[in-house]
């Protein structure tokens, strides 16, 4: 195997890795030994489900987040530099993606080292796909303003981007705050604006509707502590 930065997609939840993952991913994991990754214990424990008889001991981990020095992060790249390949694992998904795996990819191009984006699910595109709006021109945004106003006033600006541009706006929000969030599109958004909620995706308890936000109106599910994407759309 050529040495590389692989990027390691995880499960969503607790999901049968068959189910999402490919064949090929494990083959790449049973090779390396050196990750990089957002939580070592979450980590770990997903290698040891994708395939029990690997040595986990005899590997080496580096946590990556928002408190990882530059200088700490450029060391985490030195097996490369040895010829040796490294993983980056995030919490959830994709690397990179909504995840501070992206700090670790950046400077692996800015050296030069070769960079191979594996096949896993995405609970963004997944939650695109589903929604029913439009996915040549989109944007994700992320978290919004926790300020009461702030967030009235930048959800009312990229509204009106879905009008003025086609562009299908998409959100998350942490999980214990799903149903204000969900409250306040309902409160802000315009009537005939669509809204998709986005729960659980691949796991068991899924659930994916689109409707207009006059008609959530008295039919809000219960999304507390649940993994939730929320999208709008004309």
């Amino acid at each position: 195997m050529h040495p590389a930065l692989f990027l390691i997609p995880v499960t969503l939840g607790d999901t049968a890795h068959r189910r999402v993952l490919p064949e090929y991913n494990l083959d790449i994991i049973r090779e390396i030994r050196h990750f990089v990754v957002e939580n070592v214990r979450s980590a770990r424990r997903f290698l040891k489900k994708a395939d029990p008889s690997i040595a986990i001991d005899c590997l080496t981990f580096c946590e990556l987040n928002s408190h990882t020095s530059p200088e700490a992060l450029s060391g985490y790249l030195e097996p490369l530099n040895r010829g040796e390949s490294v993983g980056v694992v995030s919490e959830a998904g994709c690397p990179a993606i909504a995840d501070p795996g992206a700090d670790v990819v950046a400077m692996a191009q800015r050296k030069g080292f070769r960079v191979v984006p594996l096949v896993g699910p995405s609970s963004i595109l997944m939650a695109l796909m589903a929604s029913g709006f439009n996915g040549q021109n989109f944007a994700f945004r992320g978290y919004l303003p926790v300020d009461a106003q702030a967030r009235t006033e930048r959800l009312r600006t990229l509204e009106a981007r879905i009008y003025s541009e086609s562009e299908t706006q998409i959100f998350i929000e942490t999980p214990y705050r799903n149903n204000k969030l969900m409250a306040d599109f309902i409160r802000i958004c315009r009537p005939a604006t669509k809204l998709c909620v986005a729960s659980a995706i691949t796991c068991a308890d899924e659930w994916i509707r689109t409707l207009a936000v006059k008609d959530w109106k008295g039919r809000m599910p219960d999304l507390n502590k649940k993994p939730v994407l929320f999208l709008i759309y004309k």
